[in-house]
């Protein structure tokens, strides 16, 4: 019979967590959208201390192809692209506005928007699934209601209601996002609850909540961390779309649908102008779909 060795030392966290990051790194899929996504992350980091040049001012000439001077042209009223996606990036991975416009917290409007659905939903889920009875009953009834409404109506009632802004973006990506996250943690919540090791929670006489965020919620954390990640990309993809209906993120820093709405006017004298926004957002929410499905692969095989 093998014995650990007392003088044997356990892994530290930090080989613990680079063991996590070379299992996931073992599937291409995951790697290929991981780089697509720091990429991102990356950009959006550097347009805090630097851009070319003021992502707003109308320094050149309307709509000039890529140049040495503005490496991706120039918009109809003469602003550099390159500056103004740059700065895009940080509204949607790395800053909030909140109202007022001179203030942010850290965090981008998509990040913080799929937080805000993930808990509201993963509460929700865990109730009516462990509870089940009328709790079940209730809650689903009332997410069912809004799942059979159009995520795009949703999103316009939220903000006819409540006007333009970082946090309304938010709140309307929660309310559409926590109905998928509900179910889910839901279906999670009825199979997890059948293990010994509920039954031994419930024997000790342990609360509800305690049964439910300290051992249903981290055996389920997993299907709701790839559903989330899946989520950021929908919540990206959503923003560009508002932005183009021009209801979205306000004014003066641009996302990328508003920069493809403005540029679509003139899209037979600059396509570039349109073009350069449109792949920024579609590159960013296919990585982080490669990334969801390499790891929703490796934890299958890790759990296999």
């Amino acid at each position: 019979m093998d014995v650990t060795s007392p003088t044997q030392k356990r892994p530290s966290r930090l080989e613990r967590t680079w063991k996590k990051i070379s299992i996931l790194l073992e599937s291409r899929v995951a790697t290929v959208g991981l780089v697509m996504v720091f990429l991102w992350v990356l950009v959006a980091f550097v347009s805090l201390f630097w851009t070319p040049y003021d992502p707003n001012a109308t320094d050149f000439v309307q709509n000039l192809p890529p140049n040495s001077t503005n490496w991706l042209g120039t918009d109809h009223l003469g602003r550099d692209l390159m500056s103004r996606l740059m700065q895009g990036t940080q509204v949607i991975l790395l800053k909030t506005r909140l109202p007022g416009g001179r203030t942010s917290i850290p965090g981008g409007v998509a990040i913080w928007g799929v937080f805000g659905s993930l808990l509201v939903g993963s509460i929700l889920g865990l109730n009516a699934g462990y509870r089940r009875g009328w709790w079940d009953q209730v809650i689903m009834q009332g997410l069912d209601a809004l799942i059979a409404f159009p995520r795009i109506v949703l999103y316009l009632v939220v903000i006819a209601a409540l006007g333009q802004g970082d946090l309304v973006v938010i709140l309307a990506i929660t309310i559409t996002g926590a109905p998928g996250v509900g179910r889910l943690a839901r279906s999670l919540a009825l199979d997890i609850q059948t293990r010994d090791y509920i039954r031994a929670a419930e024997t000790r006489a342990e609360s509800v909540w305690f049964i439910m965020f300290r051992e249903i919620l981290p055996n389920a954390r997993g299907p709701l961390l790839v559903d989330a990640m899946l989520r950021v990309g929908y919540a990206i993809f959503m923003i560009g779309t508002l932005g183009f209906l021009g209801i979205g993120l306000p004014p003066p820093d641009p996302d990328w649908g508003s920069m493809v709405n403005e540029a679509r006017k003139y899209i037979f004298i600059n396509q570039l102008a349109v073009i350069w926004p449109a792949l920024a957002i579609s590159s960013l929410v296919i990585g982080l779909n490669l990334f969801a499905d390499g790891l929703r692969e490796e934890i299958t095989r890790f759990q296999n």
